[in-house]
């Protein structure tokens, strides 16, 4: 005799299927995970809380790598490790590793010759007022104010 279902996590993973990308169901409308509905037509979308549990797990994930390939990471200010932690989200590990020159600057504590290298690059012209306000924070060190 197989295992029973015997919680209901079980029996809706079971009916529902457990996807971990999103898809269409029966009906068209977008979804993931365990039916949950995504598609804003019908109602759907995440809550604050489940949007901060997907943040906090991707900055997880995200930081892990950075700090796996480049361990000296670890011992910049936040701010600084913020600005690759940033990077690293928006391009992964592999593009970031990319910026060999910029690396080594920051690695060498030289902010000013980092910031130009961020600035310089094709990531920069793609991702605009974001490669500023980073270049901007890995040249003072501070957090930037919040956009109104």
């Amino acid at each position: 005799m197989g295992q029973k279902l015997d919680n209901i996590k079980d029996l809706l993973s079971f009916h529902e299927g457990r996807v971990k990308h999103a898809y269409q169901d029966h009906r068209g409308f977008w979804t993931i995970g365990v039916g949950h509905l995504i598609d804003k037509r019908p109602g759907g979308g995440l809550s604050d809380p489940q949007i901060d549990a997907l943040l906090e797990d991707d900055i997880k994930h995200h930081t892990e790598r950075l700090e796996a390939n480049l361990p000296w990471v670890k011992k910049l200010d936040p701010v600084r490790r913020a600005v690759l932690q940033d990077m690293t989200f928006n391009m992964g590990i592999t593009n970031v590793l990319g910026f060999k020159n910029t690396l080594a600057a920051i690695k060498d504590g030289e902010m000013m010759k980092a910031a130009a290298g961020m600035l310089q690059s094709k990531w920069a012209a793609q991702v605009g007022p974001r490669a500023l306000r980073l270049a901007t924070m890995m040249k003072t060190g501070e957090w930037p104010d919040k956009p109104q």
